[in-house]
């Protein structure tokens, strides 16, 4: 788990930019996990039921592109219906769940155990944006990577391109990686599954500040501050925001933040990509496109990638 000091470090460098923003891995707390668990059972939040359903309709050729008895690795906890149905198509091995959350992460392992009492769980709790010492695996052993839920979307491309990049060394010349990527669509789709009615989402992007305040000792006061999510349409990209409903100053620990009426705390990006953006980036970082799975609505995409 990331130790205290380095959150107050990311926090306090984030909000000392001019574009005031916090690392949206820290959303990612036990009560942002539930919350975005909620989120992905939203009427307006299409992901989840179009991954799931074109991993559904598709499973078969999924798992033949895979290949039975490979390791799995997941980045993300992992105790989703996608990933049962692939653990079964597969039967791996091992399954390697890496996530940042460790709370998140014992309980996906202990779900998954339960369930398939067969398969060796080796979770590894780290950062995996950053690189990660992967549990020894037998020799030969195909490794493929399992990056499903558009969570690539959150990073910048160059730091998508890099992400894939070190995936890429992480399986090995004859890996491959499944990843899930959001498509380009309609904006009126992508503000409704931000900007939920029921308010989950806003809670979920003010529960980063309500997790600064009991972790790092901060006074945001979370009445004066507002959820703001919209399209960025030259960038390609959704942006959360959380805007401040007037001027006031915020103390984390030792240092205290001015933030002006209408300033904002850029938290989120998640950004979509066309098919063919994303392919050129896999094949900048190391993979070559060798399969692609739409759901039916065309809104969400699995690509299948080889290591080359």
């Amino acid at each position: 788990m990331r130790s205290v000091p380095v959150f107050l470090e990311d926090v306090v460098a984030g909000l000392s930019l001019p574009q005031k923003t916090l690392p949206p891995k820290y959303f990612y707390d036990a009560a942002g996990s539930k919350l975005f668990e909620r989120i992905c059972r939203l009427p307006e939040y299409y992901v989840t039921r179009a991954e799931l359903a074109l991993t559904r309709a598709h499973i078969t050729p999924i798992a033949r592109f895979a290949g039975r008895g490979c390791a799995l690795i997941e980045y993300g906890s992992g105790e989703s219906l996608k990933t049962r149905l692939l653990i079964r198509a597969l039967r791996p091995a091992a399954y390697l769940p890496i996530d940042i959350s460790e709370a998140a992460l014992q309980r996906a392992a202990r779900g998954l155990g339960r369930n398939f009492p067969w398969l060796r769980i080796e979770p590894v709790n780290g950062d995996f944006s950053r690189p990660l010492e992967i549990p020894a695996l037998r020799p030969r052993t195909r490794r493929v990577a399992y990056f499903p839920g558009s969570t690539i979307g959150n990073l910048m491309p160059a730091e998508a391109q890099g992400f894939l990049r070190m995936t890429r060394g992480q399986v090995g010349r004859n890996g491959a990686m499944l990843v899930g990527v959001d498509l380009k669509k309609d904006p009126g789709v992508l503000h409704a599954a931000y900007n939920d009615s029921r308010g989950v989402t806003a809670a979920f992007n003010l529960n980063l500040l309500a997790r600064i305040n009991r972790e790092l000792g901060a006074d945001f006061d979370l009445r004066r501050w507002r959820h703001y999510a919209f399209y960025n349409a030259p960038l390609g990209r959704i942006e959360m925001h959380l805007a401040s409903l007037e001027a006031q100053a915020v103390n984390v620990g030792n240092y205290r933040f001015s933030f002006a009426r209408g300033e904002t705390i850029h938290t989120e990006n998640s950004y979509k990509y066309s098919v063919e953006e994303f392919r050129a980036m896999a094949a900048r970082a190391g993979f070559t496109a060798e399969k692609l799975w739409l759901d039916r609505k065309g809104l969400f995409a699995l690509h299948g990638l080889k290591a080359i």
